[in-house]
């Protein structure tokens, strides 16, 4: 890789439930390069190849920890990590998740462009992990 490139913005999208994502669509039409898995991959240096990590939560009970578990993973650094909840999930329960380690939590059948304006937002301010979406024929819909 030449110095100073950046590389395409890439997710991994951690969906435990193997159910139909419809965020990995979205993103992948937007640009970012998503790897869909329902587990943490074995090799701990294959999470050093995404910015953002999404994980998708059926039950939010060990979120806290699973976030804080996430967090301390070597080499897991400042990367973006957005939790999908289910709508039923209480705002008290979503607070303690980001409390613990989550950047967002987001109901799982959330807007993509939601989704994509805090991935976006999130990686504005990590200059580490700044990446590219390329360039393409993606028309914005007429108003």
């Amino acid at each position: 890789m030449v110095t100073g490139a950046r590389q395409q913005c890439s997710v991994l999208l951690i969906n435990p439930a193997k159910s139909q994502s419809p965020q990995r669509a979205a993103l992948e039409e937007l640009g970012f390069r998503v790897t869909e898995t329902d587990d943490w991959p074995d090799d701990e240096r294959a999470v050093l190849e995404y910015q953002v990590v999404i994980v998708r939560l059926p039950n939010i009970v060990g979120a806290p920890m699973l976030g804080a578990r996430l967090r301390a993973k070597p080499r897991f650094g400042r990367r973006v990590l957005i939790a999908l909840v289910p709508a039923s999930t209480a705002l008290q329960e979503r607070v303690s998740a980001r409390s613990s380690g989550f950047d967002e939590v987001l109901t799982d059948c959330c807007d993509a462009r939601q989704l994509v304006a805090r991935i976006l937002r999130r990686l504005r301010t990590r200059p580490e992990y700044r990446c590219v979406l390329p360039p393409g024929d993606r028309r914005r819909p007429a108003a």
